[in-house]
């Protein structure tokens, strides 16, 4: 027996989570599933203890389809973005303040087992929205006006579109032969969360000294004292090490890295690392199928693109979809969703790539760059708006 769906979508991450409420809030019929049951406890085994800035527009599209009401109270808005050049014995601080170019904040910092939590509450609240943890996609199948899906419990569906959502390494995408340019930047991030001295005044602090930036970005606080979220990229053998000392040995080293700019810092949660890279799929789509979030592209983590580019996709898939119920999923609408995205992603993965070659960079002569260009970008302020623009996506 065969079920019907208008819209599969294979992985329960907070892209296709997203995606299932974004769908969901339009009317239409949806399942979403993935292989592991999401954790919505940051001190419970295998939480995500990644956080996420949501830039304006990411936080108005999830304001749209009723998720970001219920993330109001965890939430820490991020109104300066503090560079600071810690490669030199003085400190070279930067502020780009969001007053400059907007009356919000850049963003605002989410834990992502909070968003989790959020994304399904709102899907528990959509009858037309199915999420079912536990289960994968085991095989995949389309024609022009259908795609077919096998369950790994055994079940049978079909769809108008089927969105893969199931990340860098999708099995959806390779199935279809779609082919994925990837480059290794030989370097891990680590990323945990710290309680500090001083307040963060929501300010989120990046800190450069060469092998990739160290960033403290704010969290509310925990247990009455001032919280951030830290992404530290550095080489791999490097992290490695901080990986294995001692919590009072690791809070001795990630003071120091941090140039003391929040005081001591004391950590809160589990560390975890995953490998930095940037890929771009060569096509956003293929039959009856949309590629979003990390099966499309990967960025570095640095300026919060990442997810918030997968935010894009899905507005603009919905988008399309609203436009024309009749034709979800259909060869034409797919083109304009590649048409609209991947011209974005590829801007992205090039730009914030290099930035991240910049970063890494040692050794006096990239010092003295990285500083100039600093300096530069900060004291011309027609060039520093629109650099903030661009990072925010709004121009």
């Amino acid at each position: 027996m065969i079920e019907h769906k208008d819209i599969v979508i294979s992985g329960g991450g907070i892209a296709g989570l997203v995606a299932a409420a974004a769908f969901g809030d339009a009317g239409f019929d949806v399942l979403c599933v993935d292989p592991t049951h999401p954790v919505t406890n940051r001190d419970a085994a295998g939480a995500d203890l990644r956080t996420t800035a949501y830039l304006q527009p990411g936080q108005a599209f999830l304001q749209a389809i009723g998720v970001w009401p219920l993330v109001t109270d965890c939430n820490a808005p991020l109104q300066v973005m503090r560079i600071v050049d810690a490669a030199s014995p003085d400190l070279v601080s930067k502020d780009f303040d969001a007053t400059d170019i907007s009356d919000a904040p850049f963003g605002w910092n989410v834990g992502n087992w909070d968003m989790r939590d959020g994304l399904l509450s709102r899907i528990a609240s959509l009858p037309n929205v199915v999420f079912e943890p536990g289960l994968s996609t085991t095989s995949t199948n389309t024609r022009s006006t259908e795609a077919r899906i096998t369950l790994s419990d055994g079940r049978l569906m079909s769809c108008k579109l089927l969105i893969a959502a199931d990340g860098r390494d999708s099995a959806i995408r390779k199935a279809a032969g779609i082919a994925a340019k990837r480059s290794e930047f030989g370097q891990l991030a680590l990323s945990f969360a710290v309680t500090h001295a001083m307040a963060h005044d929501n300010i989120s602090t990046e800190v450069h000294k060469g092998g990739g930036p160290f960033t403290l970005v704010p969290l509310p606080d925990f247990e009455c004292k001032p919280s951030s979220a830290v992404v530290w990229m550095d080489k791999i053998l490097d992290i490695q090490a901080m990986q294995a000392l001692s919590v009072d040995e690791f809070n001795a080293e990630i003071t120091a890295r941090s140039a003391g700019v929040l005081g001591p810092l004391s950590l809160i949660t589990a560390r975890t690392a995953w490998p930095i890279i940037s890929q771009l799929a060569s096509s956003f789509y293929s039959e009856r199928t949309a590629f979003i979030a990390e099966a499309a592209h990967v960025v570095p983590p640095i300026g919060a693109q990442g997810l918030n580019l997968s935010l894009g996709d899905i507005k603009a898939l919905l988008e399309l979809a609203k436009a024309s119920p009749s034709s979800i999923g259909e060869l034409p609408m797919l083109k304009k969703y590649h048409q609209a995205r991947r011209p974005i992603a590829q801007s992205r993965v090039i730009g914030v790539g290099a930035l991240n070659r910049a970063s890494k960079a040692e050794g006096p002569a990239a010092t003295r760059v990285r500083a100039l260009g600093l300096d530069v970008i900060h004291r011309i302020a027609p060039l520093r708006r629109a650099l903030m623009h661009l990072g925010l996506g709004t121009r």
